[in-house]
């Protein structure tokens, strides 16, 4: 044999070799890969069914948000009269409340006047009803 055929011979047991070692890693990549396969030809169908779920979901959220929609438009009227008789009792209320303040002045300002002219006792109420009477007439006029 020449140098050529002992070259290819040790090129060919070192490819041989090289073969044996690699078969069990091989078969493993390929029953790994298989798996993928496996995986992969459900994965379609996986996000079909997803999408479908999704949709119907958001479809279900549009709907329920619709209903809520026409829920409050129909509750609107009601908020504007509760937001109205607010605003009209705080009118109310400030009035009253001015009335009081006013009846306060005026009762203090009566009783200086009973004390400075010692108008005490039975005459000293008539007064008082005279003076309320008299304000209340000024009150009106105004």
């Amino acid at each position: 044999m020449d140098w050529l055929g002992i070259g290819v011979t040790v090129i060919g047991v070192a490819f041989l070799v090289l073969v044996i070692v690699l078969i069990k890693p091989l078969n493993k990549l390929a029953g790994v890969l298989g798996g993928l396969q496996k995986t992969t030809d459900n994965l379609p169908t996986q996000v079909d069914e997803m999408m479908s779920q999704a949709k119907d979901a958001l479809q279900t959220g549009n709907d329920t948000l619709s209903q809520i929609n026409t829920q409050i438009k129909e509750l609107s009227p009601i908020f504007h009269t509760i937001g109205d008789a607010g605003r009209a009792t705080n009118h109310l209320s400030t009035s009253i409340a001015d009335k009081v303040m006013n009846v306060k002045t005026d009762t203090a300002e009566g009783r200086s006047f009973i004390t400075k002219h010692d108008l005490e006792g039975l005459y000293g109420l008539g007064t008082l009803i005279y003076y309320i009477v008299q304000k209340r007439k000024s009150e009106e006029r105004l």
